[in-house]
């Protein structure tokens, strides 16, 4: 195994595709170890072939078509209608519209990609710094894939055997906190550096505002009730999603055409070509690592820590900052789940809580540099260098990184609202 891993390593380097790298240091580990060569299709079919993980083309389908017909200007314009009075108003604006749109994208990179052009040219307009207006921009994706739906949990779920009910509604409070907390630090700027706010709106434009955005709001809403009343599963809850934003799409809002329809198609269809490339060579990778029992080793590593809980906690989550900025979320997910959710319900963390902090590191690492990919997104949007967007963005670390501590010093902030509504684990 240690050839296949230092082979691992140096091909991070190379530019390759992930799902690549894995696929190829697990066919090696195969090759070298004698092993059935039959295992490989059997373990790469075994990871595609799960129910759960439809859903995430339909999330994936449903963000796409939401950006295409239009939503993601909508949300926006509702979003600041409410809050752009206050001072710094399109700032808090970007926040919220960005945790509104998290309720249908899912992925940083949609939101980031969808709203992003959008809000960074409005604050612009009105005098906000160019910078300042990535910063927010950057720093609020990170909601898409915390609130409710969201790919990331879809994929830790099937691998760590969790709920996906449980995961999606342990993911409000920690999104609307994240929220909050850099709304505040928007309003310290903008005092600050006098940046603008809008008129008080009237009744009629706050009606139109609602009226244009009502129905994209209701797709979270049937999204959480449908799956809360056991009415429908996540990934039925995926499908009727995606259906319901091409009709809203072709129907209502009439921004999107049926031209438009094979476009958003084929963009799924490469989106989820890669995330299930990386499920299935991630599967092989998994199993390698596993006859060679490196995940057994490191959980023993972790575990001599497991008698002080904090300092597993304090460990694990410093590991996977670090992961984050370097690797892709979705690639960490796969191969750190099968190590670290075990480590820590072995201190006594419950699974939701575990999976929570794991997604909340990982996502805050899409705002990290050097790879931060979100970074990379919103300077291309915008027009601004990469180094300027990632300056501005570092201080939005700040209310991100106390809503990380939260999570996982606190339980009750990710387990309170599951274990309402679906009981304690």
């Amino acid at each position: 195994m240690t050839a296949a891993l230092i082979l691992f390593v140096v091909m991070l380097f190379t530019g390759l595709p992930l799902y690549v790298n894995l696929g190829l240091c697990s066919f090696l580990y195969v090759f070298i170890e004698n092993l059935p060569m039959e295992v490989v299709v059997q373990r790469i079919t075994q990871s595609a072939n799960s129910f759960t993980m439809i859903a995430a083309p339909f999330f994936i389908l449903m963000g796409n078509l939401m950006n295409t017909s239009g939503v993601t200007r909508k949300m926006f314009n509702f979003a600041n209608t409410i809050v752009g009075t206050v001072p710094g108003g399109m700032g808090h604006a970007n926040i919220i519209g960005s945790a509104l749109f998290a309720g249908m994208s899912g992925t940083a990179v949609a939101d980031a990609g969808g709203l992003g052009n959008i809000e960074i040219q409005a604050m612009k307009d009105i005098g906000y710094d160019a910078d300042f207006a990535c910063a927010a921009t950057a720093a609020s994706s990170v909601l898409g894939p915390i609130i409710p739906p969201s790919l990331p949990m879809v994929i830790l779920a099937v691998t760590a055997e969790a709920s996906i009910g449980r995961l999606f509604v342990a993911g409000i409070v920690p999104g609307l906190l994240m929220t909050i907390a850099m709304c505040v630090l928007v309003a310290v700027y903008a005092n600050r550096r006098h940046y603008p706010r809008n008129p008080r709106p009237t009744l009629h434009s706050l009606w139109v505002a609602f009226k244009e955005a009502f129905l994209a709001l209701l797709a979270p809403v049937i999204l959480f009730f449908g799956i809360y009343r056991g009415v429908v599963t996540p990934t039925e809850a995926a499908i009727i999603a995606a259906f319901y934003s091409l009709v809203i799409g072709l129907l209502a809002y009439r921004d999107l055409t049926w031209r438009d329809v094979p476009k958003v198609v084929l963009q799924t269809c490469e989106t989820t070509g890669v995330v299930l490339s990386l499920v299935m060579t991630a599967g092989i990778f998994g199993y390698a690592l596993s006859v060679a029992q490196i995940p057994q080793q490191m959980t023993n590593v972790l575990l001599a820590f497991a008698h002080n809980k904090v300092l597993l906690l304090i460990i694990v989550n410093l590991f996977l900052l670090f992961v984050g900025m370097f690797m892709e979320g979705t690639a960490a997910i796969l191969i750190l789940t099968p190590i670290l959710i075990p480590a820590m319900m072995s201190a006594g963390v419950d699974q939701t809580q575990a999976c929570m902090i794991m997604i909340l590191n990982l996502m805050i690492g899409v705002v990290t540099p050097p790879v931060g990919v979100v970074l990379y997104v919103v300077s291309n949007v915008s027009g601004v260098s990469f180094e300027r967007v990632m300056k501005a963005t570092v201080p939005f670390l700040i209310p991100l990184g106390v809503v990380l501590i939260l999570v996982t010093f606190v339980p009750a902030v990710s387990l309170w609202l599951p274990n309402l509504l679906f009981g304690a684990a």
